[in-house]
């Protein structure tokens, strides 16, 4: 599909400007460390820029086709793996994109999968860290305080 394709190419080479066209604007992204997803274009757009910080020596490795059914409706849609090797905070991460896709050809949903189980704790520390340093979300070690 053409906006994997693109996607790929956007995320590969850090162009997060590439990516916001490539979402529908009430995506949903699914973290492997977060139980409700991200909502809305605006939201997860911060959150790929935090991620394209995050991730050291990012590269997918392969890709599969087909259909999935989606987390909102339940109906099937054409979507795609992307198969990926990435670092953070020296925790080597093994994981998969699963892309969604609407009737326009949009990315409509958006899950990770990673492992092992360390990187999936690396990975959520390193994304809160830049979600607050962004202002994207409340610093939760301020609530606790007050």
């Amino acid at each position: 599909m053409e906006t994997a394709a693109r996607f790929r190419a956007a995320v590969e080479t850090g162009d997060h400007g590439a990516l916001e066209e490539l979402f529908t604007e009430d995506v949903s992204f699914y973290s492997p460390v977060k139980f409700t997803p991200f909502e809305g274009r605006p939201l997860v757009m911060g959150l790929f820029g935090v991620l394209l910080r995050t991730f050291e020596d990012f590269r997918y490795v392969g890709r599969l086709e087909g259909t999935a059914e989606t987390s909102a409706d339940g109906t099937e849609a054409p979507s795609e793996i992307l198969i990926f090797r990435a670092t953070v905070n020296g925790k080597e991460i093994h994981g998969l994109d699963l892309l969604q896709f609407d009737e326009a050809g949009l990315i409509k949903e958006f899950t990770v999968m990673v492992r092992p189980q360390s990187a999936v704790q690396a990975l959520g520390e390193a994304v809160l860290a830049g979600l607050v340093a962004d202002g994207l979300v409340p610093d939760p070690s301020a609530a606790a305080q007050g």
